[in-house]
């Protein structure tokens, strides 16, 4: 075991993983309830559907951020295995500009799409961010369709509502995680990119999930053995 996976895990490792186990779990019982309320009950929890969806989204666009920091994405190697160490950090360094660039596009796309749901101005230019539209207008009106409003959220409709009740909870609230996650997917490339720099790393992705469990398995038939 190498000692990066041997060190305790950090706090913020502690918030993300907490955060995703909540979020499928909430997911699992979100549904569970809905199917029992309709078969047993006859009955249906109205924004039982778009909960999980919305749950579901967060879980992807956070997982995926994570997947980077633990180098838990699927990749293919084999031609890179092939390269001597210093190509291998150059092939590596540009896969993972690659990735960045793209991280960072995908991050303004984010923020504009949320930024009219907060009542805040996009920023203007097509590619990349020239400064902010103060012409954008306003949708922090705009609900979801099913999910009702929670009182610890009111605070929302003096802020960005201007002092207009919510019955449904605003866009606002769900589609917050594609600024974030887009932030943090921003931060696990940087933070890649900089391994790679500085040579502890060699490659973008580097896990072997299906290699690690075949020697596990070949481990265990040799005990038997």
């Amino acid at each position: 075991m190498s000692g990066a996976s041997s060190r305790p895990t950090g706090l913020i490792d502690h918030i993300e993983e907490t955060l995703i186990a909540l979020l499928l779990g909430l997911m699992t019982l979100v549904t569970f309830a809905n199917v029992i309320a309709r078969f047993v009950f006859n009955a249906n929890i109205l924004w039982a559907l778009e909960l999980t969806v919305f749950m579901f989204a967060w879980l992807v666009l956070l997982g995926a951020s994570y997947a980077v920091k633990k180098n838990a994405h699927l990749g293919v190697d084999a031609i890179v295995n092939l390269l001597a160490p210093p190509a291998r950090r150059v092939l590596g360094l540009i896969s993972v500009g690659c990735c960045l660039a793209f991280a960072l596009l995908m991050l303004k796309g984010a923020y504009d799409y949320w930024a009219v749901f907060a009542d805040l101005p996009p920023t203007s230019g097509r590619w990349f961010p020239t400064g902010f539209d103060m012409r954008a207008r306003s949708q922090s009106f705009y609900e979801v369709q099913d999910v009702p409003m929670i009182g610890m959220f009111r605070f929302l409709e003096d802020l960005i509502n201007y002092g207009d009740a919510y019955e449904k909870m605003p866009k606002v609230i769900p589609y917050l995680v594609m600024p974030i996650s887009m932030l943090l997917l921003v931060l696990r490339f940087a933070q890649a990119a900089i391994a790679i720099w500085k040579g502890d790393s060699d490659r973008l992705v580097a896990s072997h999930e299906v290699e690690d469990e075949l020697e596990e398995v070949r481990a265990q038939q040799g005990v038997r053995d």
